[in-house]
């Protein structure tokens, strides 16, 4: 591991960098949101942090939640999930349409139930709405802010044969465009 960074603050930086900000280290993601190494490394260090490979590849292999992916030929890299739009990425293209599981869950804050039952789960300033295969899955994303976690509980395959289309990421986590009221079920 990179001796100047926890492995929490690396997959920190990471993800800034592969979901949001690319242009901080001077590199650009591709469209399906991938990354040469060697382009992601040589900005990385040119920009006064150098990362070593074997580092930047132990960061990928043991980040709890896989949340980086290398390609198959071990030449590039992208975030799983998670891009923000102003990053460019559409991982719709590279990630074909899946049926989904009867039901997903959702992980969010009780003081967000207001506007969820009004409006649905948002993609907001993402492509996607992330969607777990397990309750506890969900519970721990809920968990990553303050205040009262609330799971939902998603009818996703209702979804699915109202025509919604749903990918699933390099690390398991469900995305669809939009999930409306009527397919959520609250329990408070």
């Amino acid at each position: 591991m990179d001796s100047t960074r926890s492995p929490e603050e690396l997959s920190r930086f990471l993800s800034f960098l592969l979901r949001h900000h690319p242009e901080a280290v001077g590199v650009r993601l591709a469209v399906d949101g991938w990354v040469r190494i060697d382009d992601l490394l040589a900005g990385i260090a040119a920009h006064g942090a150098p990362l070593g490979r074997d580092a930047l590849m132990e960061a990928v292999r043991t980040n709890a939640k896989r949340r980086f992916a290398v390609s198959p030929d071990g030449l590039r890299i992208r975030a799983s999930q998670g891009h923000s739009a102003r990053s460019g990425v559409r991982l719709s293209g590279s990630l074909p349409p899946r049926a989904p599981p009867a039901i997903l869950f959702h992980g969010t804050k009780g003081r967000l139930l207001a506007p969820i039952r009004r409006k649905g789960l948002l993609r907001m300033s993402r492509e996607h709405v992330h969607l777990s295969a397990s309750p506890e899955a969900a519970a721990a994303v809920g968990d990553r802010r303050e205040g009262r976690t609330v799971v939902l509980t998603v009818d996703a395959a209702a979804m699915a044969r109202c025509g919604m289309l749903f990918r699933r990421s390099d690390n398991g986590v469900w995305l669809v465009g939009h999930v409306p009221p009527r397919y959520i079920r609250f329990r408070e």
